[in-house]
């Protein structure tokens, strides 16, 4: 049976995705890999090895050792984390799409799976329903990298005919994990704050809109991408993905109408100049085009599922 690799998969994004994609493809076909043992321990359902994506030698013998067809490329340094080591982040981010890329044009695999970012736009960007095409000049090095990394996708499917599948995510949120180091996370982490009865303080403005997206969403329009026939994914650098945008200020109200003592104070740090360079809302009408995308949650739908949920959830 062919088998799918799953690279970074105990991360934000990982954690949910690996679980599903187990579900559908049964446990032993799937692989979760992350360079942390005891981060694979939450993969209950299916195959799980400790992999270091910049030990290009392993990854290929993994690869050909268990048959794999399909990777999901997952790992990376996030945006508030790559400008404390910007070097590392960059060398990590960018160098391991390459090992993958390149295995995947050496040993024909079927698919290849890589998130891109909102990240990839900059201040000069259209911020308001931001176009598939447009100015990009990203000023962190994870939006760098991001960029780049689209170009390199494109390359290798034009040029090798890799097929390599990308979505430009906004910030996720999600109850599974805890936040990963990215300029999104108060959203993430203003729910944990909420339901243990702290006083919440927000890196960003109260006014700061950002395009953000539910995990359970952010799953689907992935496997979505995944299964859609070829010829139907037009997009091969990445796919604008969007959802709902709010601000601090909003998603705090929609949490007090389920907990009316929950408080909020600003105190913006460098992640509010990351932010200010990022879009307040995407127009993501080519993905909905090509291959029927379409969202679910809201933001007053996610935070009730959120809150009811989290608290029953450990980590």
């Amino acid at each position: 049976m062919e088998r799918i690799l799953i690279i970074g998969a105990a991360g934000q994004l990982g954690s949910e995705l690996t679980q599903a994609i187990a579900n559908i493809y049964g446990g032993d076909n799937v692989i979760a890999t992350d360079i942390n043992p005891k981060a694979l321990e939450k993969f209950e359902n299916c195959r799980t090895a400790v992999l270091d994506v910049m030990d290009k030698d392993a990854l290929k013998d993994l690869v050909k050792d268990q048959n794999v067809k399909q990777i999901y490329h997952l790992a990376a340094v996030l945006s508030a984390t790559g400008e404390k080591n910007p070097l590392f982040a960059w060398n990590l981010n960018m160098e391991s799409l390459l090992f993958v890329l390149e295995l995947a044009k050496e040993e024909k695999l079927d698919k290849i799976y890589w998130p891109s970012s909102i990240a990839v736009f900059g201040p000069n960007t259209p911020k308001v329903n931001t176009p598939q095409y447009c100015v990009k000049e990203p000023n962190t090095v994870y939006g760098i990298s991001k960029q780049a990394g689209e170009r390199w996708c494109e390359y290798y499917f034009q040029k090798y005919g890799v097929d390599v599948r990308s979505l430009r995510y906004p910030g996720l949120i999600g109850y599974k994990s805890l936040p990963g180091g990215g300029t999104t996370d108060y959203a993430v982490d203003i729910y944990h704050k909420a339901i243990a009865g702290e006083h919440f303080v927000s890196f960003l403005q109260e006014d700061s809109y950002l395009p953000m997206m539910y995990m359970p969403d952010a799953i689907k329009a992935t496997l979505d991408l995944m299964h859609a026939p070829k010829e139907q994914v037009k997009i091969r650098s990445s796919y604008n993905l969007s959802a709902m945008s709010f601000s601090p200020k909003e998603i705090f109200e929609s949490i007090k109408v389920h907990y009316p003592e929950f408080s909020i104070s600003y105190k913006p740090d460098f992640r509010q100049e990351i932010a200010d360079s990022w879009p307040d809302s995407i127009d993501d009408s080519c993905a909905r085009k090509d291959w029927g995308w379409q969202h679910d949650y809201s933001l007053e739908k996610m935070t009730a599922d959120i809150l009811k949920h989290l608290p029953s959830y450990s980590f």
